[in-house]
C-alpha cells in the first residue's frame, strides 16, 4: 500500500503531516510519499526523529492557499503539492491520496486528472459522524452545493456502499434532509429527489429532519453541499462550544469538579466520541481513485486516520462496488 500525502495542505503544514505520516506508518505500515517543500519536509523529519525508509520526499515548489479560487489555482499551478500528488495517483505511483488543503482545489483536482467513476456525473464528499445509535454518513458536504436531483441518488447509491464496506452496515437506511417529514414539503429539487429516491432500490426511508441527524434516524443523510457544509461547521461549533461551557461549569464549582474526576471515563468516552480526528478525512466519492479530505485544522492523529481511511477505501474495493450498485441501474 502506497498513499500520496499533500504535506501543504493544512494550516500547520507540514509539521502536522509529516508527524501523522510517522504515526501511520507506524501503525500501519503503508509506504508514504509527502509532496511538498521538500526542505521543510526534511527539517520536520528530522526533528521527529523519524527512522523509516517507508517515507519519501517528493518536491513541489508550489502550494494552493486556502482563500485562492479553486479551478483557477489548479490550472496555474500545476507544481503544487495537490496537482502534483493526484497526478501520482492518476499515474498509478500511488494508492490513495490525503489531503488537509484547499477542498475546492481538491474537488477540482480530483476531477480533472482522476476523472469520474462510469455513471457519476458529479463528486460528492462524504463525513461520517457520531449519532445515538453508531455512526451515520452526510453526503455531500461542500464539493457541489447546487446539485440535481439525480446527483443525489448518486450521492445516495455511493453512500450505501460505503457504509457497507467501510462502516459493514449490511443495509444501511437512506434519509433525505428536508424541512418536513412529509414528502409534500421542501422545494421542487427536494420534492424531485424525494421521487428518485423513492423509485431507486436504496433502504429509503423518506424525508428525515435537522432533529433527526444525531439522533441516528438514518445511517446515510443526503443534502446538497451548501447545506451540509454549514451543518458540519455548526456541528464543529457547537461540540467545541459546549466542551468550553461544561470546563468552565466545572471549573466554577468544587462538588462538579469531584464529580467529574470520577466520571473522567464517561468524560474521555465522549470527547473521543465526538472528536473529529477520530475519523480522520472525508472521502470524495465519484472520482476514479482514493481521494480523502482532512480538515484544515487537522491534528497529527487525524491525518494518520485519513491515512487509514485511505487504506481501507482501497484493500475494500469501495469504488469496484460503487461501480458494480451503478451497473444495476
Amino acid at each position: 500500500m502506497k498513499i500520496v500525502i499533500d504535506a501543504m495542505g493544512s494550516d500547520m503544514a507540514p509539521g502536522v503531516e509529516v508527524e501523522g505520516a510517522i504515526q501511520a506508518v507506524e501503525e500501519f505500515g503503508y509506504d508514504l510519499i509527502l509532496v511538498g517543500d521538500e526542505a521543510l519536509i526534511r527539517t520536520e523529519l528530522e526533528r521527529l526523529g523519524n527512522k523509516s525508509d517507508k517515507i519519501s520526499v517528493v518536491h513541489s515548489p508550489e502550494r494552493i492557499d486556502m482563500n485562492e479560487p479553486a479551478a483557477l489555482s489548479v490550472r496555474r499551478k500545476r507544481k503544487s503539492s495537490i496537482v502534483m500528488g493526484l497526478e501520482m495517483l492518476k499515474r498509478n505511483e500511488a494508492d490513495g491520496f490525503v489531503s488537509a488543503g484547499n477542498t475546492g482545489a481538491v474537488v477540482c483536482a480530483a476531477t480533472l486528472f482522476l476523472r469520474l467513476l462510469p455513471g457519476i456525473e458529479r463528486p460528492g464528499i462524504a463525513i461520517c459522524i457520531p449519532t445515538l445509535t453508531g455512526t451515520s454518513v452526510i453526503t455531500d458536504v461542500g464539493a457541489n452545493i447546487n446539485p440535481k436531483p439525480i446527483h443525489l441518488l448518486q450521492y445516495g447509491i455511493m453512500a450505501d456502499a460505503y457504509s457497507r464496506y467501510i462502516l459493514h452496515k449490511s443495509n444501511p437506511t437512506v434519509g433525505l434532509l428536508n424541512v418536513g417529514e412529509e414528502a409534500s414539503k421542501g422545494t421542487e429539487f427536494i420534492k424531485e429527489s424525494h421521487t428518485l429516491l423513492s423509485e431507486s432500490k436504496l433502504n429509503f426511508i423518506g424525508n428525515i429532519e435537522g432533529r433527526d441527524i444525531y439522533a441516528g434516524t438514518a445511517d446515510i443523510i443526503l443534502c446538497d453541499g451548501f447545506v451540509g457544509n454549514v451543518i458540519l461547521k455548526v456541528s464543529e461549533s457547537v461540540v467545541d462550544t459546549i466542551m468550553k461551557l461544561l470546563k468552565k461549569e466545572i471549573r466554577a464549582n468544587v462538588i462538579a469538579t469531584v464529580g467529574a474526576a470520577l466520571a473522567s471515563t464517561a468524560f474521555n468516552g465522549l470527547k473521543k466520541k465526538m472528536d473529529y480526528s477520530e475519523y480522520g478525512g472525508a472521502p470524495l466519492l465519484g472520482v476514479d481513485g482514493r481521494c480523502i479530505i482532512s480538515h484544515g485544522s487537522s491534528t497529527p492523529k487525524a491525518i494518520k486516520n485519513a491515512i487509514k481511511v485511505a487504506g481501507e477505501f482501497m484493500t475494500l474495493g469501495v469504488n469496484n462496488h460503487i461501480v458494480e450498485e451503478l451497473e444495476s441501474y
